[in-house]
């Protein structure tokens, strides 16, 4: 569980601490502008977001040393970020890299606005689902994913070289077909595994009998080694891979259709919520730890009902820690979280 947020510099802030209270999960209400700066430490501190990442964006431009830190209960594990740099460390030492860190660190759920990308976007941002669950699911996919990724950044540089030496592409290309059938594998076991959790937790959410599916589709049929070898000149002619499990996508339906093209964006909101809610459910379920839910103003296209449905989804024994920019919403209802007000750098309860 994170303990402490520290932040120095960052964004519109000179300076800002907070000791989290151990208890169970926590709503912001924040003005504008104030949100993301806070929030992006905590999601680098678990190494989850892809979008919290160093960079010239986060702090003062008027600041030399900025920095940004968290750590968990214990000490056994934090991050702390300046201006060009992320560095993650486990039981109090030092680790080099995102896999190394999260081979150590406690299961994570990042939520956020932009997760509607999951259902709308393109195939990229549901290949980083899945693969960011499977690193914390199990070590054998995290091995399978960073020597696929080593493998195709390779093959892809022989790729471009006129000169290139045709005994090594065939060595790397076999190299990119068997840590790509294992990841393939590995994604399909993790899928079945998924799918029940994800239809739970939106009949939950979406209190209606809508049937929500989703499938593992390969950029190519049979065996891989072959099908890059078939592929070779149209991969030197482009200079980069065209087949593999990077180019592969999840197909997601509701009741049987295109869910990008026909679902409303409400029903796409709880798709995609439910998509994350399952994440948590099924780290739990296969790792025996209950992860830390980061939630970043996730409610903007879900109604009342289903925004009070969300938040009792949240697993009662989880950390969670809510951001939205208003709580209106709940219409003078108490609210069912401990919440707090951020403003002009200054955290309070509501």
């Amino acid at each position: 569980m994170i303990s402490r947020l520290k932040l120095m510099d960052f964004r519109c802030y000179g300076s800002f601490s907070w000791q989290i209270p151990q208890q169970g999960p926590s709503s912001w209400e924040t003005t504008p502008g104030e949100k993301p700066a806070c929030w992006r430490p905590f999601a680098s501190c678990c190494a989850c977001n892809p979008r919290a990442q160093p960079g010239p964006d986060l702090w003062s431009p008027t600041e030399n040393n900025p920095s940004a830190s968290a750590e968990n209960f214990r000490g056994k594990s934090g991050a702390s970020c300046g201006r060009r740099t992320l560095r993650t460390s486990a039981s109090t030492e030092s680790r080099k890299d995102q896999r190394s860190y999260l081979a150590d660190s406690y299961p994570v759920v990042w939520m956020g606005n932009d997760d509607l990308s999951l259902v709308q976007a393109g195939a990229d941002a549901r290949r980083k689902y899945m693969d960011f669950l499977g690193s914390q699911w199990h070590p054998g996919y995290r091995l399978a994913l960073f020597s696929y990724r080593r493998a195709l950044k390779t093959r892809n540089y022989l790729l471009k070289h006129r000169h290139r030496d045709k005994l090594q592409l065939d060595a790397y290309t076999r190299q990119l077909a068997l840590h790509g059938t294992e990841l393939r594998n590995l994604r399909a076991h993790l899928l079945a595994l998924l799918a029940p959790h994800i239809a739970l937790a939106y009949r939950n959410i979406g209190g209606r009998q809508e049937q929500v599916s989703i499938a593992y589709r390969a950029s190519e049929e049979g065996d891989l080694y072959e099908r890059l070898c078939a592929s070779m000149d149209r991969d030197i002619r482009y200079g980069q891979t065209q087949n593999g499990p990077h180019r592969d996508d999840l197909d997601i339906t509701l009741n049987g259709r295109n869910a990008a093209q026909f679902a409303s964006e409400g029903q796409q909101r709880t798709t995609a919520i439910s998509m994350k809610l399952a994440q948590s459910s099924l780290l739990t379920e296969e790792t025996g730890h209950t992860p830390i839910h980061l939630i970043d103003d996730v409610f903007g296209e879900l109604d009342p009902t289903r925004r009070i449905a969300f938040l009792q989804s949240l697993p009662a024994d989880a950390q969670s820690l809510i951001t939205t920019t208003h709580l209106d919403w709940l219409h003078d209802a108490p609210c069912p979280l401990p919440a707090f007000r951020l403003e002009d750098g200054t955290l309070a309860p509501l």
